[in-house]
């Protein structure tokens, strides 16, 4: 089966894994012998690191060279795993080494001591001497028995810092809790449940207690063990259905529970306009189907959408039923929740940015102003036949304390433009145009409601078209088209 199917012919193949500078591995030191051999600060954290990760590590350094940071590690060593030897190293040391770890000041000294770990077999790592390596130490985040390491292959230690202390912020101390207790209750689970959906169904749920509670306690540890009965006694999987709101484009404004949720799935029915991306931030092993709607393009149509939904939810997949935006305003999810209640499948929704949002922040503007805008609007560009939609209060619209957003009223601007003056709206109010808002590719423009033709045509009608009209956007207008991203100014380069 191909790793994406499509209702039109078209795929997305996730990434591959691409050229690894070195190969991460975990290594399992728990009571094998290590050698450190220096008494500074740099071989005093490696000594201290060796034996947290089990290791019985024998230092050798002269009492002299021993640094006031070497000997509190000494002497905290209360597991007495850090053996100190007040002489020189041997060749002899290295026999049933596990590993070798060296500070030197020259590289004479640094060849010999990797000639003779080398010649034993042992894995050595001479510190600040990145020639002499042969494996690297990484830069850590601690939940143990869940660790992360950090590498950068040398070239930039500070990033690996930086990438830490991002992840530290995503990972809740108790996650450490969390792993102890799954491997407390694994042997149960791979006793009593099937490999697949049902041990999925568990650890997915332990997962996201993991990440949605504090330290566990009897309780919910009675409560996994419940689960585990519950799904032994099962005998087919229940499927489930979770709209996900993809936000608009830009991958790192994912909530947090959008992308476990991508990471869940086992198949993803994805919109045209969702991004690699944010795909590349699923689950590998899902069923990947693009199931897009575009203007001026074969559409597959709703009612296959819900057809393939429900097939695949009562053949025991969690399907992640994947928008652009947020789900909840204009993504047709009403059709989809009630086809779904109606056939008596779960389904649950993970809310995402709406492109209105995204768009205020791309300008820099707040689409409500005590001063200009008391109202936000979100109104359609085009009604279901195509054209301009009829059936909202194009008066209403036309007053100006509000903000009013357009979405996919790119190939109506003249008619959106023509039907506000209409309805008494000034031609010279500020209005903003912005297509793949938050992408690599996101264009901007600005100008005033006369202007909305030629500004949306400069940007081009062949990608998603957001348009802004109302006094927040006139701070854009103010600045003077060399000030205003000209790389995106688009109607000045055509002019």
């Amino acid at each position: 089966m191909a790793d994406t199917d499509t209702f039109d012919g078209r795929t997305r193949q996730p990434m591959r894994m691409g050229n690894l500078a070195s190969l991460p591995v975990f290594f399992d030191l728990t009571g094998k012998r290590a050698i450190v051999v220096g008494g500074a600060n740099a071989s005093a954290w490696k000594a201290e690191l060796l034996a947290a990760a089990g290791a019985k590590v024998e230092l050798y350094a002269a009492p002299a060279e021993l640094s006031v940071e070497m000997h509190t590690v000494l002497s905290n060593d209360y597991a007495g795993s850090i053996q100190h030897r007040s002489r020189d190293w041997r060749d002899a040391e290295f026999e049933g080494a596990a590993m070798a770890v060296a500070d030197f000041e020259t590289n004479g000294e640094a060849e010999r001591f990797v000639k003779a770990a080398t010649q034993a077999g042992v894995p050595v790592n001479i510190i600040d001497k990145p020639e002499f390596c042969q494996f690297r130490f990484g830069t850590i985040v601690n939940r143990s028995p869940v660790v992360i390491g950090i590498a950068t292959d040398g070239a930039a230690p500070i990033l690996g810092q930086a990438i830490r202390r991002r992840i530290e912020t995503l990972l809740p101390h108790a996650l450490s809790d969390w792993a102890a207790l799954a491997a407390r209750l694994r042997g149960e689970v791979m006793a009593r449940l099937q490999p697949g959906p049902q041990r999925r169904a568990f650890w997915e749920k332990l997962s996201d207690m993991a990440f949605t509670r504090r330290v566990p306690n009897a309780q919910q540890e009675a409560e996994l063990h419940d689960l585990v009965e519950s799904l032994h006694h099962t005998q087919a999987a229940q499927g489930r259905v979770t709209l996900v709101g993809a936000g608009p484009g830009d991958a790192e404004l994912l909530t947090l529970k959008a992308v476990r949720a991508l990471q869940a799935a086992d198949v993803i029915l994805f919109d045209d306009l969702v991004s690699d991306e944010v795909l590349e931030l699923a689950r590998r092993e899902a069923r990947r189907m693009l199931v897009g709607k575009r203007a001026g393009r074969d559409s597959c149509r709703q009612e296959d959408i819900n057809r393939t939904m429900v097939q695949l939810a009562l053949a025991g997949k969690h399907v992640v039923r994947l928008k652009g935006g947020d789900v909840s305003v204009f993504g047709r999810s009403g059709e989809e929740i009630a086809e779904l209640k109606q056939r008596g499948i779960p389904v649950s929704i993970v809310p995402g940015i709406t492109a209105a949002s995204a768009m205020a922040a791309g300008f820099g503007v707040s689409l409500t102003h005590r001063d200009h805008a008391q109202q936000v609007r979100l109104v359609t560009g085009h009604s279901r036949k195509g054209g301009l939609p009829q059936d909202v209060d194009w008066k209403a619209l036309a007053g100006s304390n509000a903000t009013t957003i357009f979405y996919m009223g790119g190939r109506m601007a003249a008619q959106i433009s023509a039907q506000l003056q209409q309805e008494g709206m000034a031609a010279s109010t500020p209005v903003a145009i912005a297509a793949n808002i938050s992408r690599e590719d996101e264009a901007r423009n600005v100008g005033t409601l006369a202007q909305l033709p030629e500004l949306v045509a400069a940007v081009g009608l062949d990608r998603p078209i957001l348009i802004g009209v109302g006094q927040v956007f006139a701070q854009c207008l103010a600045v003077q088209p060399g000030n205003w991203q000209p790389e995106t100014d688009l109607l000045a380069k055509t002019a």
